[in-house]
């Protein structure tokens, strides 16, 4: 009886522990609306300009141009939201907030998934405002491709955040951490076929987007919000899935091994 008293107790103050760190970072995101409108300018831009000024190039039978680049611009912005949001844990170093979390009398793995759930929820909500703008550009989901593609969202976002906190637990500097993710995330979003069909692009670029995960999400969005896609639905949700295991196992262990 006791062990399962002990049991409980550590179980409780683990999910405590993760409840707060993703209740401090919530509070962050949601104090600062400047930063919300701002996330919202890139896409918009691509939307808009981009959008508007390759349409009348795009040959997609019935499907614009706009509509078809529509899922990747909900991608692209849980991808640069969740990834980015590894800033927050170099911040937290640098005035020493992460130190005290990490001395604390809790597994270091719920540290992990902790930060990785807080930026999956503020991917998340990028990406359902983005979602918001469809009848704008007119593409009418039904209620039950707005669900499936919100749970894509999640999915996708946390895979994403995944990224970011791997990367931001092994550095030390904000410098370091932004020269890596433009190395990062622009060929990541390039190479997701988010801006053309993947398939009819030459092989090489077939190769090197099948190794990007972002493309699965694409795919996955594409495939619910247009009913075509690159791959199946089951390949790509598969696909995002193993991913996301694989980064939050690394994430896992970068953080098992900071000072």
């Amino acid at each position: 009886m006791n062990n399962t008293n002990t049991i409980h107790r550590a179980d409780t103050s683990i999910i405590k522990a993760m409840s707060v760190l993703w209740w401090r970072d919530m509070k962050r995101y949601l104090q600062d609306k400047g930063r919300i409108v701002a996330s919202l300018a890139m896409p918009l831009m691509y939307l808009v300009v981009l959008g508007s000024g390759l349409s009348p190039v795009f040959k997609g039978g019935d499907t614009s141009y706009i509509s078809f680049l529509f899922p990747g611009i909900i991608a692209m912005t849980v991808l640069f939201t969740g990834v980015f949001f590894g800033f927050s844990i170099i911040w937290d170093r640098e005035f020493g907030f992460l130190k005290a979390v990490l001395v604390a009398p809790i597994p270091r793995w719920a540290i992990a998934i902790g930060k990785s759930i807080s930026g999956a929820t503020i991917a998340t909500i990028q990406g359902i405002i983005v979602l918001l703008l469809s009848p704008l550009i007119g593409l009418h989901l039904s209620i039950e491709q707005a669900v499936i593609m919100f749970i894509l969202i999640i999915l996708i976002a946390f895979a994403m955040s995944s990224i970011g906190v791997m990367i931001a637990a092994r550095m030390r500097s904000m410098e370091g951490f932004q020269m890596i993710m433009s190395f990062l995330l622009m060929p990541m979003f390039f190479l997701s076929g988010a801006m053309f069909p993947v398939d009819n692009a030459p092989l090489w670029l077939k190769i090197a987007s099948a190794f990007d995960p972002l493309t699965y999400g694409v795919s996955a969005l594409r495939n619910v919000s247009l009913g075509a896609s690159h791959f199946s639905l089951s390949i790509n949700i598969l696909s995002i899935l193993v991913f996301s295991v694989f980064m939050i196992s690394v994430a896992v262990y970068a953080f098992n091994k900071t000072d």
